[in-house]
């Protein structure tokens, strides 16, 4: 198996080290959660010095962890394996939530003060209720995505070595880094990612909100991975699928679309005001984990680029900046605005402004913001920078592989 490093996460895991808080890593399935554990484990030992005597990891995702999946012998197990270190020990659990209670275990683990623990987790859930209630103010959340462009482009074969040629594989095969073990055997990926969105669908969603129609559920998947990107609200897709013969009610919806974003296979993005500087509550946006699983799901062709490249630039920014929102002010809709640590920025994103027409568009909403702060309009016209009074044109694929600090 290959071993993609990455080092945005394992950045913000050295940050955390030994801090007295749980590190809970977030994501979707397969989106390389396990690896990031087993990295982090070299790491302790390689850079930080630490005895392999102090670590304990355990997956427990593995048939032969099965007896642990019981708290009581979770917890005893780890100080059964920890009983001849000495100092500070670290703890690493993989898929905690598939152990009933695993919260107890958690909390008894942090009390003793002898340990550094880090859990992955594969459903949203299991950062509510009774976990966020027990440790409250002693977790940090590390949510982790599938490869970034700059990721797949580092870790892909020789002979997708060419942005224009990685790209159009990202966008055929999706960001899961198994998928690039596959690439150019459609079979083999298509059964891949089908098999991964089943089981998310299956264990993650219509298992934990207790559904019994999956049809249902994958028709409104379908529905969703249809419409990344554009506006909605579960009563305006409900009464879309009713009219397109699948009957069902806007509570019903909004269920679905809580479990599908816990889940991490969708995430929704609300609306900013950026007139009165707040989010508003009406619609939302949606963008797919992945994109390979959308091209299976609905037709088994790339299509869309345009959205496809939003898609793209929405979990980037996530990454880069933290929340992201879609804006609205009175000049009209700006599809991205972000509040990171080096202030507030603007994003249009448009797959080709070649058209004059179009340029002025995307251009227009831009300009209708009266403040300084950073404006941006990306595409994919290969082209060098350009500046439109301020506003920055740059070409997707150079900002996408941009090198950052």
């Amino acid at each position: 198996m290959v071993v993609i490093d990455r080092p945005l996460y394992l950045k913000k895991l050295d940050a955390w080290k030994d801090r007295d808080v749980i590190k809970v890593i977030t994501g979707v399935r397969r989106c390389g959660k396990s690896t990031l554990m087993t990295l982090w484990k070299q790491r302790l030992i390689d850079e930080y010095g630490i005895d392999p005597s102090s670590i304990v990891h355990i997956n427990l995702e593995l048939l032969e962890n099965e007896p642990l999946l019981e708290y009581h012998r979770l917890y005893g197990e780890i100080l059964h394996r920890l009983d001849s270190s000495a100092g500070r020990r670290y703890v690493l659990l993989d898929e905690i939530q598939n152990v009933p209670d695993f919260q107890k275990t958690l909390d008894g683990l942090q009390a003793r003060g002898d340990m550094d623990i880090y859990v992955t987790g594969s459903n949203a859930t299991l950062l509510s209720g009774t976990l966020a209630t027990l440790i409250s103010g002693r977790y940090v959340e590390i949510a982790m995505t599938p490869l970034s462009f700059a990721e797949y482009m580092g870790a892909a074969p020789v002979q997708s070595k060419t942005p224009q040629r990685a790209w159009s594989e990202y966008l055929h095969d999706g960001a899961l880094p198994a998928t690039l073990a596959l690439a150019g055997d459609e079979s083999l990926l298509h059964d891949y990612l089908d098999g991964i969105l089943s089981t998310v669908l299956f264990k993650d969603v219509a298992a934990r909100l207790g559904l019994s129609n999956m049809a249902a559920l994958e028709t409104i998947t379908r529905y969703m991975f249809d419409n990344i990107g554009n506006l909605t609200n579960p009563k305006a897709i409900a009464n879309a699928m009713t009219s397109s013969g699948t009957k069902i009610s806007a509570p019903t919806v909004s269920n679905y679309l809580e479990g599908l974003a816990a889940a991490f296979i969708f995430y929704p993005v609300q609306r900013y005001d950026i007139k009165g500087k707040r989010a508003l509550r009406q619609e939302r946006k949606y963008y797919a984990v992945d994109l390979g699983m959308r091209r299976v799901l609905c037709s088994g062709n790339v299509r869309d680029t345009g959205r496809l490249l939003e898609n793209v630039v929405f979990f980037e920014l996530m990454r880069r900046e933290g929340e992201v929102y879609v804006g609205q002010s009175a000049g009209g809709e700006i599809d991205f605005v972000t509040n990171g640590a080096t202030g507030r920025r603007y994003y249009q994103v448009s797959e080709s402004v070649h058209d004059p027409n179009t340029l002025e568009r995307e251009l227009s909403s831009l300009r209708a913001i009266r403040d300084n702060y950073p404006k941006m309009l990306i595409t994919l016209d290969d082209e060098r920078p350009v500046s439109h009074e301020g506003i920055r044109q740059i070409y997707a694929l150079d900002w996408l592989l941009e090198t950052r600090s």
